[in-house]
């Protein structure tokens, strides 16, 4: 769906009830805004992106600690298991991302969601190599794939600072085009967008991208990088950069800029500031 068809947020009527906001459903936010369900398989991610909030999550509940993040632990339990058909999109992974470390397991749940008949929205800040890989042992469920890809500057400079052991721009680019010429349902995540020249990643990715482009705010960075890199006062540098530049008035003239673009969809911290009708229904991908 367009975002012509995404009408401003009315106001509701007025109430003396006490707990009116507590009645109304909250909008989808996060994954909820593009699948239904998430599947994950490990504890922990090996790309140790500062901004993760899973890993913020991890480590105030004492799942994890911000040094062994990066040491990634596989669930043989949720690798084994016998997946069944979903009511939606099942997002796959949400909580750590695809890598050479554990191709061999996504695979096998991969296989497993898609035989059970399941549409699969596939994450990733990808490596060429892992996407070769998934493109070539699915080619006969392209129709229930869609990839989205993290690409959140076209600077791997910034990349770098951000997302430390992910892969470079024109890796993820190359990703994404080879996606595309097999015939794969692809679209772009720029969410965290990382810099003020998103832009940039939008002209480049534009001709390859079959579904949409994702525009999205950093969100609790302050108090995620606080839980994730204690005591960085680089990280926390950049973190003040990016909150400066991304202020409600650069959101809304972003907005305006790219309204008009038929692939561009923007994410609930988007939604709120420029009066966007937010769903409250998951999984609806708008």
């Amino acid at each position: 769906m367009n975002n012509k068809h995404l009408a401003k947020a009315e106001p509701g009527p007025k109430t003396s009830k006490p707990n009116a906001a507590v009645d109304r459903p909250r909008p989808a936010s996060g994954t909820g805004e593009w699948a239904e369900e998430n599947v994950n398989i490990q504890t922990g991610c090996n790309r140790d992106c500062n901004y993760c909030y899973a890993k913020c999550m991890a480590v105030r509940f004492h799942r994890a600690t911000p040094e062994s993040w990066a040491d990634q632990v596989v669930d043989e339990a949720k690798v084994n298991k016998h997946y069944g058909k979903s009511k939606g999109r099942v997002m796959f992974p949400s909580t750590h991302d695809i890598s050479a470390d554990n191709i061999h397991h996504c695979l096998r749940v991969m296989d497993g969601l898609l035989r059970a008949g399941n549409d699969i929205l596939v994450v990733s800040k990808p490596d060429l190599a892992c996407i070769k890989s998934i493109c070539g042992r699915f080619k006969n469920y392209k129709r229930q794939i869609l990839f989205r890809f993290t690409i959140g500057s076209a600077d791997d400079s910034i990349l770098t600072k951000w997302e430390p052991n992910a892969s470079s721009f024109g890796e993820r680019l190359k990703c994404l085009k080879h996606a595309y010429a097999l015939g794969y349902g692809t679209s772009v995540s720029c969410e965290p967008m990382l810099d003020a020249q998103v832009g940039k990643v939008i002209k480049a990715v534009s001709p390859f991208v079959t579904d949409s482009i994702w525009l999205g705010r950093a969100n609790r960075l302050r108090q995620t990088i606080a839980i994730n890199c204690p005591g960085d006062e680089s990280v926390k540098a950049l973190a003040n950069q990016l909150l400066a530049e991304q202020t409600d008035d650069w959101i809304l003239a972003l907005y305006n800029n790219f309204k008009n673009n038929p692939i561009i969809r923007f994410k609930d911290s988007i939604k709120k500031v420029v009066g966007l009708m937010r769903p409250t229904i998951k999984g609806l991908d708008i």
